[in-house]
């Protein structure tokens, strides 16, 4: 058993509570900092994990925001504000067909465009401005974003270390399932909802030939560098197309 200072000692580092079997399914990593320095601190500018403590290698981040970085993408006139039909474009350069891309478009747009409007008028055009995209931040998501727009590592590799079951680093379909279950915030429906829509868009596009969907890529995802990975992927893929017929 140990002294009563050994027993607190122990209990304050405990991350598992015998009565709270969730604790024990949904385990903690303790190991972040051997390879991530700070993992608990919010990152503004880069998106690192334990393999990669700096960030996406190559990737400019032109001062915004991790989460801004992400949304830019999507800016194809690169002005600062994202309308539905450049929403649109970015998922067509991403490989999504016409139908899900006009879909998933008119949902994101209508959906976030009122919380990053600059007034309190409501604009038909339905625009996300990125300087406000922390704004348009839901609940029941994975806290990898904090409410201003930085990456948080913990939250990250906590996403691994508790639903990750069958690979260390890769998410299956029923693992990613759980994950949003986990997550959710009660009775936050649009926040359940959206966070379906999301890692549901984002297992379509980057899950591998054996259906998971890793760390690597749910990073990259994160700053955004994924999507422009992907564009030149699918734009060199329709080249081939083209030239072949």
């Amino acid at each position: 058993m140990g002294t009563p200072t050994e027993i607190m000692e122990r209990d304050a580092m405990a991350t598992v509570a015998p009565y709270a079997p969730v604790t024990f399914h949904r385990r903690a990593r303790v190991d972040m900092d051997d390879r991530l320095p700070k993992p608990y601190m919010p990152r503004a500018l880069q998106a690192p994990d334990r393999e990669h403590p700096y960030g996406t290698p190559g990737h400019k981040n032109y001062g915004l925001s991790v989460l801004q970085q992400h949304a830019a993408f999507f800016d194809i006139d690169d002005n600062g504000i994202i309308y539905p039909w450049e929403t649109y474009s970015g998922l067509r350069m991403l490989g999504f067909n016409i139908i899900v891309s006009l879909i998933t478009a008119a949902v994101i747009n209508l959906a976030l465009s009122y919380a990053t409007l600059p007034g309190w008028l409501p604009s038909p055009f339905f625009p996300i401005y990125i300087h406000n995209i922390h704004k348009s931040k839901h609940g029941s998501d994975s806290r990898t974003y904090d409410n201003e727009g930085r990456f948080m590592p913990v939250n990250l590799e906590l996403i691994f270390s508790k639903y990750a079951k069958t690979l260390p680093d890769k998410l299956s379909l029923g693992e990613l399932w759980e994950m949003t279950q986990g997550q959710r915030d009660a009775w936050d429906i649009f926040g359940w909802l959206a966070s379906k829509v999301e890692w549901g868009l984002l297992y379509l596009l980057a899950r591998d030939e054996e259906g998971f969907l890793s760390k690597e890529a749910i990073r990259r995802c994160f700053d955004g560098s994924l999507f422009e990975y992907c564009a030149k992927i699918y734009a060199g893929i329709s080249e081939d197309k083209t030239a072949y017929y």
